[in-house]
């Protein structure tokens, strides 16, 4: 059954980026959900060179130029070929209204699947080259601004670790590496949004990695600084609680009390009353 919970990502994925850059953070200024007109038109990230001469070899960013768009799609979902043509209006529109070459502009767009249709139809119908740059990173020639497409599964973990473990697919050892590299940064609102979201998105992944031995202990710390620890066991004493209520409920069903007394001693909703009658 799918997950009614909302997961936050796109603030988790501003700050994977922020953190895949840490080494650039005094020379890179970013903006979060750019608005580009009072119309709700917003860019996912905005990344803009405080220096020109700044180079940047990080592999993610290693094509950018003065100002950087970059669009993200959940695990859930993906950038089809109408999300390539927005964007890249979006870039044509940020060019005319912030006054910017639109040649020292980029396009980035990230997401957890192999872009087949869509790098299908930049080659097909746009007549563009798609090179693979490296593991994960598609870069695309052939139009005036440089574009990339990253498929974030595919990103080496050493280099692009925030990037590639934001995802609702974590083993217990990647949730037990992101969790140690997150510990000396714990109190960072980043890390605490970041890892706020990996918990919701891997809550069985996370449960086995906790029942793991050593390593597990660091990630019991960092879910205990970033007040995670604290949510999973309100979550525990709630079920226990309920549980709990669920047996006196069960006894007074059996003692023949009226429906309003029961619901009243249990204080389960009405309707979980109704299901324990069927049972």
């Amino acid at each position: 059954m799918k997950s009614t919970t909302h997961i936050a990502w796109h603030p988790a994925f501003v700050g994977a980026i922020q953190l895949e850059l840490e080494a650039y953070r005094d020379d890179l200024e970013f903006h979060p959900e750019y608005q580009l007109t009072t119309e709700p038109l917003k860019i996912d990230c905005v990344v803009i060179k405080k220096a020109k001469d700044v180079v940047i070899t990080k592999n993610i960013a290693a094509m950018f130029r003065d100002v950087n768009l970059l669009e993200y799609k959940s695990p859930e979902d993906y950038v089809s070929i109408a999300d390539f043509y927005k964007v890249y209006g979006y870039a044509c529109l940020y060019a005319s209204l912030e006054k910017v070459t639109i040649t020292n502009l980029t396009l980035t767009f990230v997401e957890s699947h192999y872009p087949r249709e869509l790098l299908a139809h930049l080659q097909d119908v746009r007549g563009y080259t798609v090179e693979e740059t490296s593991s994960g990173i598609y870069t695309v020639v052939g139009d005036i601004l440089p574009i990339q497409i990253i498929d974030n599964r595919q990103l080496p973990m050493d280099e692009n670790l925030w990037l590639k473990c934001l995802s609702n697919r974590l083993d217990p050892l990647m949730v037990i590496r992101v969790g140690e590299e997150a510990q000396p940064k714990a109190k960072d609102a980043r890390i605490q949004a970041y890892m706020d979201v990996i918990a919701k998105a891997n809550f069985r992944a996370i449960e086995e990695a906790i029942n793991m031995n050593s390593p597990a202990k660091s990630l019991d710390e960092v879910f205990e600084r970033t007040g995670l620890a604290a949510k999973w066991e309100a979550r525990a004493e709630a079920r226990a609680e309920e549980r709990k209520a669920i047996e006196v409920a069960k006894d007074l069903i059996a003692l023949g009390l009226p429906f309003e007394n029961i619901v009243s001693v249990s204080k389960l909703a009405p309707e979980k009353v109704e299901e324990l009658y069927q049972g």
